[in-house]
């Protein structure tokens, strides 16, 4: 019986602990929690991801500059078609005047 009694004083320490353990925490976590309101902690949040996708951006420029070199060769182009394409006599003409039906 002395072996059941120890091993059950034992238990009961153990839940003890684990119990203050857990109540500590929920301490914890009410202190964290009040000090900020939820649109406090939303907004550290997104400001923290946000930081994290830009150097997440950066690395990935910085290893495929040449890529990224072309991409704005491409946009500038693409912007500067019009000009382009009528150095060359390729470009949109402009529309004949139009018919005067009315008159």
């Amino acid at each position: 019986m002395s072996e059941l009694r120890t091993r059950m004083v034992s238990d009961r320490h153990l839940r003890d602990t684990a119990r203050a353990l857990v109540e500590a925490d929920v301490e914890n976590l009410k202190t964290t929690y009040s000090q900020k309101s939820l649109t406090t902690r939303a907004m550290d949040k997104a400001r923290e991801s946000a930081v994290d996708i830009y150097e997440e951006a950066l690395e990935v420029a910085d290893d495929n500059r040449g890529a990224l070199a072309a991409l704005v060769a491409a946009i500038v182009v693409w912007f500067a078609r019009n000009p382009i394409l009528s150095l060359f006599g390729l470009g949109e003409e402009d529309d004949p005047a139009p018919d005067d039906a009315n008159s």
